[in-house]
């Protein structure tokens, strides 16, 4: 069986985000299930949905050999590692994490959906995702994720500066 590369949105707009999001990456970074290969800057972004703070955004490419569904049963995890509570839709967190690419994946079930539906609408996933995998082929459109890029409006995000 070999390691399978995947991309991931983190996001938070509770608590100390930007170290909430650093250390996600360090929790990455010490599975024994997953490598981590590589993750973007963070950028601050306007929130969709009922009024709440500004979200730290960013996106880390890992690579796996579990399936999907233990992928995301570990991020989903380390979600709850983090007070993760699911309020409503698009509701504030302090920390969301989205599987968004599996390899060249095309799935869908009750629980899960490979590419994620909604990632190719939204600047805060693909500016991230292109500073690190520019050229990953989007299975579903075809597309590079930088021309994906190309084709959202990235209005609402900027890099972010840590004090």
């Amino acid at each position: 069986m070999k390691k399978i590369q995947c991309a991931i949105a983190l996001g938070s707009n509770l608590g100390n985000s930007f170290k909430i999001l650093e250390k996600t990456i360090q929790i990455f970074d010490q599975l024994s299930e997953v490598y981590l290969k590589s993750h973007s800057h963070w950028y601050k972004t306007i929130p969709i949905g009922p009024p709440q703070p500004n979200y730290l955004n960013g996106c880390a490419i890992l690579e796996t050999y579990l399936v999907p569904d233990k992928l995301l049963e570990t991020l989903l995890n380390i979600e709850q590692q983090w007070g993760r509570v699911r309020r409503e839709r698009w509701g504030p967190r302090t920390l969301d994490l989205d599987l968004l690419l599996y390899g060249d994946l095309i799935l869908k079930t009750d629980t899960l959906q490979i590419p994620h539906p909604r990632m190719t609408q939204r600047g805060f996933v693909l500016i991230p995702l292109a500073e690190i995998s520019p050229n990953w082929v989007h299975p579903v459109s075809k597309k590079e994720i930088i021309q994906l890029l190309d084709e959202v409006n990235c209005s609402g995000v900027s890099l972010y500066q840590p004090n």
